[in-house]
């Protein structure tokens, strides 16, 4: 059986987003169905008091993109969010251009949406939703992290192996990324293996 595979991402985490390219590199070379998903930053953290001024301000733009995303996904499916992301990621990380109404705008309509869509960014109307789709992909790994968190399911009757990570500097690549893939796998396999961290000492690499 092919391995169902959910990505869970903010679209504002820059980690998340080269965990997302990674997997799909992952996805070029193995048979995997991968979908990705959202949870949000702002959710995870709303009426937190103890967060930096910068950290602050950052979840709370992270509203519109996940609402939009949120919108998309459930008016348009799951690829079209996809596709957004993609869309979004490219111009806001790689290109690093301000994340503001016409950015989401302009990668809404290059995933082939309507703009029209950028006005769920000033509307909690969906966000009972929002916070939904926010604990189906955190609740299995807790309220220690963040994003990227994935869910492997190998058999439709098994529960996913959940888990935080990998937060990576740079996307590998061929068969580098193959072998963090398995790598992985074996790791979050192993019930009683639970966390392997480092200091993070080089910048991101978004090429």
């Amino acid at each position: 059986m092919i391995p169902t595979v959910e990505l869970f991402v903010d679209p504002i985490c820059p980690f998340a987003w080269l965990t997302s390219r990674w997997l799909v590199e992952v996805e070029r070379q193995r048979p995997i169905d991968l979908t990705f998903r959202i949870m949000s930053l702002s959710v995870l953290n709303d009426g937190r008091d103890d967060l930096s001024e910068f950290y602050r301000g950052l979840i709370g733009r992270g509203w519109a993109p996940v609402r939009i995303g949120l919108a998309v996904e459930r008016d348009h499916g799951s690829a079209a969010w996809r596709r957004f992301y993609d869309e979004l990621g490219r111009r806001h990380h790689v290109a690093d251009r301000p994340l503001d109404d016409a950015l989401l705008a302009e990668a809404l309509a290059a995933a082939g949406l309507p703009v029209a869509l950028v006005a769920a960014a000033h509307t909690d109307a969906r966000d009972a939703e929002l916070r939904a789709s926010h604990h189906a992909g955190m609740d299995p790994v807790g309220t220690e992290v963040g994003t990227p968190t994935i869910h492997v399911r190998h058999t439709p009757d098994t529960d996913p192996v959940a888990f935080f990570g990998p937060v990576v500097a740079a996307v590998p690549r061929g068969d580098e990324a193959l072998r963090l893939w398995d790598g992985v796998l074996l790791a979050a396999g192993t019930p009683d293996f639970f966390e392997l961290k480092r200091s993070r000492d080089r910048p991101l690499c978004f090429d």
